[in-house]
């Protein structure tokens, strides 16, 4: 997480021209990508690799109106559309003990994608290229190809995900995206595919990746499946931007970049936002969250270890609370949906029906024995579901069925007019013309091309607002993204005339990362002026974007 820097007021200049120069570097504009057939344009999905083990280990699944129900089902029926099965080559050991953490052989991904089907639900498969876990720690090689490399290692993993989608696809459940290798920053098929670590030659994985590929399509005959190419730490531009200008450097055909982003581990929501604008535009990409989760309580189901504590929650910055789950899955909803061009795919939210059953763990001792991990075995997950610990749905659910809600405000993006002093939509107010031209529309933005930006080099007062006529009663919901040198004396977005008292929230000092700020309201008039107010010693600024009101 980012520190918090307090700026002093003489800093502000020169905090200002730096800004500028972290944020010019982000050209928003370009065409979206096509969509592949069979892939939802918006994915509301879930990861389901640990729920067959979980069922066979007594975990049962209910909603308020029912008992024991498929979570497929449930998680359907709640407005999920595409789920994410991972796929591991040989989970097991040579005297045939499962390794366990789903053990998510080819078979057993067959059949949970029967079920995914059934429901009317796409699949995105996960090829992990390994026979158990893969992530930026460890990428090694299945125990039956380690003796393989170079060109005999590249046809040995074109010879297998050609098998593997040509047998889905005789099951006629045809996978409508594929990812090769999961969280693969460091590579695959370590030390062939190994990228990272000082080595930025790409070539290696970029021969796997292509193979891999070529296999998929190797087994198709006029169908489309869109290829996802997947890394962590999604808050991290330089990462993605190494990583990406190497694959394609090397010729690398996909369609998609998908990213894990957990906050609480991968930066901030502003870095994300960042990142994702970036490179929609930059590589001309779809953008997808292939993996994602936050904690609805600190309470731990299996009593053993979880990866979700205090410290989590403070960096997340949302409450451990079903509400706090819920409010995060909404505001991260509406990040991707407003990456520019459309990019943005949706979310996949990381084992949502992981229950603290029996020994349901990560991994069994066979697998862990087989695979030297001397970790703790249990449920470190338990308490990022989608589910209570008794297979009860959250009421989080209900997010997967919400689209993106109307954005009510005028000229929200500050799009409509380019540089002006007089945004269409807003309004301005200041106490004298000493203060003119406080308030102006510049650029680069956080989305589009253009943002609000307070600033001047003397001492200003400046107010920038918008009001609303004619809303029903109800809760409405108030966002911004800023940026903000520091240094003002009073700096903050309120709400007013909604038939209470006025409401504010001061806007965070950060000079190169968006943070995102957040009103609720409730309007009883039918009537709500929203704005920014600054009033700021000469030097100091505001940058404001994609600001949002909508009904709750």
């Amino acid at each position: 997480m980012e520190s918090s820097h307090i700026l002093s007021r003489r800093s502000c200049l020169g905090v200002l021209s730096g800004a500028a120069a972290v944020i010019a570097g982000i050209d928003l504009a370009g065409p979206a990508a096509a969509t592949g057939r069979g892939a939802p344009r918006w994915i509301s999905g879930v990861d389901l690799g640990m729920l067959m083990e979980v069922e066979e280990k007594g975990g049962r699944f209910s909603t308020s109106a029912s008992s024991s129900t498929d979570a497929v089902r449930i998680l359907a029926d709640a407005g999920a559309n595409l789920v994410r099965l991972r796929l591991w080559v040989d989970p097991y050991t040579t005297s045939g003990e499962a390794y366990g953490g789903g053990t998510n052989d080819l078979p057993r991904t067959i059949a949970l994608a029967k079920r995914v089907r059934a429901q009317g639900m796409s699949i995105l498969l996960d090829f992990h290229l390994s026979d158990w876990w893969a992530d930026p720690g460890t990428q090694t090689k299945p125990k039956a190809w380690r003796s393989l490399t170079g060109t005999a290692l590249q046809e040995q993993v074109r010879s297998y995900t050609r098998g593997v989608i040509q047998q889905m696809k005789d099951s006629d459940v045809l996978p409508a995206m594929v990812q090769m290798g999961n969280e693969i920053s460091s590579g695959v098929l370590w030390d062939d595919g190994k990228v990272g670590h000082g080595k930025d030659d790409f070539s290696g994985l970029a021969s796997l990746l292509k193979a891999g590929f070529a296999g998929v399509d190797d087994a198709l005959s006029g169908e489309t499946i869109e290829k996802v190419l997947h890394l962590d730490m999604g808050g991290d531009n330089s990462l993605y931007r190494w990583w990406f200008d190497g694959v394609i450097g090397q010729g690398v055909d996909f369609n998609v970049i998908g990213l894990s982003y957990y906050p609480f581990w991968h930066r901030s929501m502003g870095e994300l936002k960042d990142n994702l604008n970036d490179l929609a535009i930059r590589y001309k990409k779809d953008v997808l969250i292939v993996e994602t989760a936050y904690g609805w309580t600190l309470e731990d189901g299996d009593g053993i270890t979880d990866s979700f504590y205090t410290k989590e929650e403070a960096a997340g910055g949302y409450p451990a609370s079903v509400a706090g789950q819920t409010a995060y899955l909404r505001d991260l909803r509406d990040l991707i949906a407003g990456v520019p061009g459309g990019h943005g795919r949706g979310y996949i939210w990381w084992e949502p029906a992981w229950l603290p059953v029996g020994d349901a763990y990560w991994g069994s001792e066979a697998g862990a024995r087989d695979n030297n991990d001397t970790g703790v075995r249990g449920n470190p997950w338990d308490n990022q579901t989608l589910f209570d610990f008794q297979g009860r749905a959250l009421e989080t659910q209900k997010v997967l069925a919400e689209p993106v809600p109307d954005n009510l405000l005028r000229n929200g993006d500050f799009e409509d007019d380019g540089y002006t002093t007089s945004p269409s939509g807003w309004g301005t107010w200041s106490p004298g013309s000493a203060h003119d031209r406080a308030s102006f529309v510049s650029d680069p933005a956080v989305r589009g091309t253009y943002k609000l930006t307070h600033w001047k080099d003397s001492a200003y007062v400046v107010s920038t607002y918008q009001v609303l006529t004619g809303l029903a009663p109800g809760s409405y919901r108030v966002q911004a993204w800023v940026l903000s040198s520091g240094g003002q004396d009073r700096a903050y977005m309120y709400a007013k005339r909604h038939g209470g008292a006025e409401q504010q929230a001061a806007l965070p000092t950060s000079s190169s990362i968006w943070k995102l700020v957040t009103l609720d309201v409730i309007v009883s008039s039918g009537t709500l002026e929203i704005g920014f107010y600054s009033d700021a010693p000469g030097g100091c600024w505001v940058n404001v974007d994609d600001v949002r009101v909508s009904a709750r």
